[in-house]
């Protein structure tokens, strides 16, 4: 799992949808789109991104 790729920091990442910093953990919700892991800062962002991934997925 590559979080570089979207992160700003060791262990955060940007949630695709409202632009927060999110720490990753185990229980961060999450989608893969293209290949790529995207984590999110709450349900409702991943649900917004499941609607239109292409729209959020850079």
């Amino acid at each position: 799992m590559d979080h570089t790729s979207h992160g700003t920091s060791e262990g955060q990442v940007k949630d695709p949808v409202c632009h927060m910093n999110v720490k990753v953990t185990d229980t961060t919700p999450r989608s893969t789109y293209g290949g790529q892991e995207y984590f999110f800062c709450a349900p409702g962002c991943k649900t917004t991104f499941d609607k239109d991934p292409a729209k959020y997925a850079g």
